[in-house]
């Protein structure tokens, strides 16, 4: 299943280059744990860093819709790539709620600038004249060896008169490359490719203007545009970063067992009498997990067109497209599982692109943002009226 991807920026159009790109050069991202160099590039000029970057400093202010099927069409070929260009489109969408004053700086040198990140509170900053001082270490950090910023979140004091219950205030700080170090930490069985490594960052001076209150994000009230694409609250859009990854994955799974147990029905397997499943075992594995990945798919293109609705998504359209993007997570990994399962022994080959898919599907679904009884509970609550 292929809907038709809107025209938008083109963005779309140019992944299909990347594809084919990323598809040659994923056992070389696998065996050196980081994409390729030429894969970064590519997919920088390809738009995704920019498609969220502020028109005022050359980007796009693009939408969710065409960033979904370009994504899908990257994950067909590589998770990997697919994910570290969701990365890239989403710091950039969270770099734009920074003050303006910080816009020229963090884009400097273009719109194509590389920013990764986390939003988990794992530093410490205190208040210094001018900005603050910020320490940590922060796992996980996907794309960072060939970052150019990273945006990291600490907790810091609470203010007087802020009450004293509940998790201490967080904040988001933009540090530029040169001011934090890397960790190579990255050894996963899964999305090996992403280069996920640990940002470290000790005592390190952040200007006032290169900072914001996380509870922008969630509120979608940025500091430093009034776009659709960045005043949309973050739990609305931000599942479609994770979510989105592991449907191109799965699809470009089904195709590859498709193509092979096309083959293996050709040459005798699946008649009676014959070792190992029957035929109707491989029919019922194509028509199940391809129903639940169109499915899946069907899901994140609604929850995009919604995210494009910008601050005017409602608390139940935000509770719903969590519940969706935990759902698809759900499907995609059952329909790897299933096509994995009646595979035989050559889909779990090193140099399988099935067992990658596997692995990278399996993996993303572990992702906190992906959880589902978070994501129904809150659904839940908003459709029980509680």
């Amino acid at each position: 299943m292929r809907t038709q991807a809107p025209e938008g920026t083109g963005l779309t159009s140019r992944s299909v280059e990347l594809a084919e790109l990323a598809r040659h050069r994923a056992q070389d991202a696998e065996e050196q744990r980081r994409l390729t160099p030429d894969v970064v590039e590519h997919m920088l000029r390809t738009g995704f860093a920019r498609h969220f970057t502020p028109t005022a400093q050359g980007g796009e202010d693009g939408t969710f819709e065409e960033l979904t099927q370009a994504l899908i069409t990257v994950a067909e070929a590589d998770t990997a790539t697919a994910w570290c260009a969701s990365i890239a489109a989403s710091l950039s969408r969270m770099a734009a709620y920074l003050p303006t004053e910080a816009h020229a700086d963090v884009w400097r040198e273009g719109p194509d600038t590389f920013l990764v990140g986390t939003l988990s509170p794992l530093g410490k900053a205190t208040p210094a004249p001018g900005g603050w001082r910020v320490s940590g270490s922060w796992a996980y950090i996907s794309g960072i060896d060939y970052s150019d910023w990273a945006l990291v979140c600490a907790v810091v004091p609470r203010a007087e008169g802020d009450p004293q219950d509940g998790p201490p205030p967080a904040r988001i700080f933009a540090l530029p490359r040169g001011a934090y170090a890397v960790k190579d930490t990255w050894t996963s069985s899964g999305m090996r490719g992403t280069g996920s490594n640990t940002l470290i960052a000790d005592d390190v001076f952040v200007p006032e203007t290169h900072s914001y209150s996380r509870r922008r994000l969630f509120d979608g009230a940025p500091l430093g545009s009034d776009a659709a694409c960045h005043t949309v609250p973050l739990q609305a859009a931000n599942g479609l970063s994770f979510a989105v990854p592991a449907v191109g994955a799965a699809r470009g799974a089904l195709a590859r067992w498709t193509t092979e147990t096309a083959g293996r029905l050709a040459r005798g397997a699946g008649r009676p009498g014959m070792p190992g499943p029957v035929r109707t075992t491989y029919e019922a594995a194509l028509s199940r997990s391809a129903g639940e990945i169109d499915s899946a798919q069907l899901l994140l293109e609604r929850a995009s067109r919604l995210a494009d609705k910008g601050p005017a998504v409602t608390p139940g359209e935000t509770a719903r497209n969590l519940r969706d993007c935990a759902l698809s997570a759900e499907m995609t990994v059952s329909a790897v599982n299933r096509l994995f399962s009646t595979a035989g022994t050559s889909g779990q080959a090193t140099d399988s692109p099935l067992q990658r898919a596997w692995r990278d599907v399996n993996s993303i679904s572990t992702h906190v943002l992906l959880a589902f009884d978070p994501a129904a509970t809150l659904y839940a609550s908003h459709t029980f009226g509680l």
